[in-house]
């Protein structure tokens, strides 16, 4: 197996965790990659029409892309069952879905401050992607009792989302409003998945 990767792509961690979670790490190849918004990568382009991060090669060649679907597939591979079954299935998969927005606001306001020359910046686009972010956060710091001891999709879509906010967005203060979410992800920060993909600059 490969993976086109970006150790600060917080979409590839997430992979990756999943892939440490259910010990298929090791036989996964991390391919460079300098995956860009404007100056798109044309080698991941060849393989993937949106030439983003993560894309994914299994060992029988097929090639899978995005996150949500590379995700599944190692699971499956792993035999784990970090996406849950029954009833509890779709809370995890809501809750997987909002930390991927929480991801995605995230990249969108990084890009706009580093991507969008600064004449041109929207500072009201900011700060309505800081409230997604904000919103999303909370949303989870209101069920952060539920959190503790989970290890599942989106727990650890979530770990990858407040890392990158960590790096990207170093100045949000998010720890001073969301104190469960603060505790639960000193916690959750010592597992070895976490230690393993912490992103670099």
């Amino acid at each position: 197996m490969k993976i086109f990767y970006s150790a600060l792509s917080p979409f590839a961690r997430k992979c990756m965790l999943v892939a440490e979670e259910l010990n298929l790490s090791d036989k996964i190849e991390k391919l460079a990659s300098a995956a860009n918004p404007v100056n798109r990568d044309q080698n991941i382009l060849k393989h993937n029409p949106l030439a983003q991060v993560p894309t994914f090669f299994t060992d029988d060649g097929e090639v899978l892309f995005d996150s949500k679907v590379i995700c599944e597939y190692l699971n499956e591979q792993g035999g784990g069952n970090l996406f849950g079954s029954g009833p509890q299935r779709w809370k995890i998969l809501t809750e997987h879905a909002a930390a991927d927005g929480v991801m995605a606001a995230a990249i969108l306001v990084r890009y706009e401050k580093l991507m969008r020359p600064a004449e041109l910046q929207w500072s009201e686009w900011t700060a309505g992607q800081m409230d997604k972010i904000n919103t999303g956060l909370q949303y989870f710091e209101d069920r952060v009792d539920t959190l503790a001891e989970r290890v599942d999709i989106a727990t650890l879509t979530l770990g990858a989302a407040l890392g990158y906010i960590d790096v990207r967005i170093a100045d949000y203060d998010w720890r001073s409003n969301f104190p469960g979410l603060r505790d639960w992800f000193a916690l959750f920060s010592e597992r070895d998945s976490m230690k393993k993909t912490v992103p670099k600059l």
